[in-house]
């Protein structure tokens, strides 16, 4: 199975552009689209999900181009949008049912297939409660339910977890794990420990633009060499911060220790450090502001 996104173009009226000349290729597995809120993420999502079609380009499910023919991905499709409703006066089992009533599962399978998929999101306890009731972490545990009602090969979740807090957040995490098997499993979000600990590729995205593409380990080698700590007094990070791109600072009782990314060493006393996703991530959106600048 192959999703393919070719030279996808999206505006709205002349000047304002969500997508420009996207190109990308999904094969099984989890892949992480990274990118800072505004960057087209969620148009991008929208359009495979057949909710909106490209104004150049075209998506193909297989060879199959789905805004022509778009019942070739809803079938196969599970889709947790950024803005994910639900019904608070109806109990899980209620609010599934009703869900697999509309994308017209058989009533046979449905009692048992929704009984699997709480358990898998372990809401079984709830089961019987109203969703209004449920934390945001427990809501967004329903909402990948409901997408994993057709046992997609598909599924695309976007934002999946702001707004939850660190163990739900992990917890979450987890569940995409266990889920990606035989499946494409697009995960869009702008919080890079996300992608880090579930993605097997990632893409990063902004401006609307594919700036970046490849495995974590590709990606970070991509950056060996060029990150480096070093040690300033308060009074010096502001005047650091306007020379070096700074990924990162953590005071401590010698001095402010600051992670910098840079081609050489900023001071003949700083160290090197192995890049993390996050300096990967930093130092891609901002030499792609600075080319746009440019």
């Amino acid at each position: 199975m192959q999703l393919a996104i070719e030279r996808v173009t999206k505006h709205y009226g002349r000047k304002s552009w969500a997508l420009r000349d996207f190109s990308f290729r999904l094969d099984p597995g989890v892949v992480g689209l990274l990118g800072p809120n505004g960057a087209g993420k969620s148009t991008l999502m929208r359009i495979l999900a057949t909710v909106s079609t490209p104004t150049e380009g075209r998506v193909t499910w297989n060879g199959v181009d789905i805004s022509a023919r778009p019942e070739a991905v809803r079938s196969i499709l599970g889709y947790l949008p950024q803005d994910f409703g639900v019904y608070p006066h109806l109990t899980p089992v209620e609010f599934l049912g009703y869900l697999a009533a509309a994308k017209g599962l058989p009533l046979a399978r449905t009692r048992q297939r929704v009984d699997a998929l709480l358990d898998l999101v372990n809401l079984s306890e709830v089961r019987d409660q109203p969703v209004g009731g449920f934390s945001g972490g427990m809501r967004q545990r329903v909402g990948i339910a409901q997408a994993l009602l057709n046992d997609p090969q598909l599924l695309i979740v976007d934002e999946p977890t702001a707004g939850l807090d660190p163990e739900e957040r992990i917890r979450f995490r987890d569940l995409l794990t266990t889920l990606s098997g035989e499946r494409i499993v697009l995960l869009s979000t702008h919080i890079v420990s996300d992608v880090e600990a579930v993605a097997a590729s990632i893409a990063l995205i902004a401006g609307g633009q594919l700036i970046r593409h490849g495995t974590p380990e590709s990606l970070l080698r991509d950056l060996d060499g060029r990150v480096w700590e070093m040690i300033v007094t308060s009074d010096q990070v502001e005047a650091t911060r306007g020379r070096w791109l700074v990924t990162g600072t953590v005071r401590r009782s010698d001095g402010v220790h600051v992670r910098i990314v840079s081609s050489e060493p900023p001071s003949r006393d700083s160290r090197p450090l192995p890049p993390t996703l996050e300096d990967v991530y930093l130092e891609s959106i901002g030499a792609h502001r600075e080319a746009a600048r440019a």
